[in-house]
């Protein structure tokens, strides 16, 4: 519970920072195409952090019963930044389009991610 809540501020935290390094640092580096890349991996990590969060909080033992669809949910949306938006910040700046092929490997892990929080959330005792 503690641990999804601090990953979650953590990735919160990194995507703010890439934000801010991408529009900044590699205001010279990117093209409108690499930028708009950056921009979109930044975006769903944000929204993902932010869902691990809400994950974190609901993980609490007077909420659910059986916690494990949430830390699914957890574990498939870290792992889905991890594909999705790291493989779209180095395709921005490295050009390899081979990297466009791990994306939607993340893609579908944030999916399940939402998934299994809405079977969590189903199975809980929140009404």
């Amino acid at each position: 519970m503690k641990g999804s809540i601090i990953t979650g501020a953590v990735f919160g935290f990194l995507a703010v920072a890439l934000g801010a390094f991408g529009a900044h640092a590699l205001k010279e580096v990117l093209d409108d195409y690499g930028a708009g890349i950056w921009d979109t991996a930044v975006q769903y990590q944000m929204f993902h952090a932010a869902g691990i969060v809400l994950v974190g909080i609901l993980m609490h033992p007077r909420l659910i019963g059986d916690t494990s669809p949430l830390k699914w949910s957890f574990l498939t949306m870290s792992i889905g930044i991890l594909f999705f938006s790291g493989s779209l910040y180095i395709l921005a700046v490295s050009g390899i389009g081979i990297l466009g092929a791990i994306t939607p490997i993340g893609g579908v892990l944030f999916l399940t991610g939402w998934v299994l929080l809405i079977i969590g959330i189903a199975k809980s005792r929140i009404y």
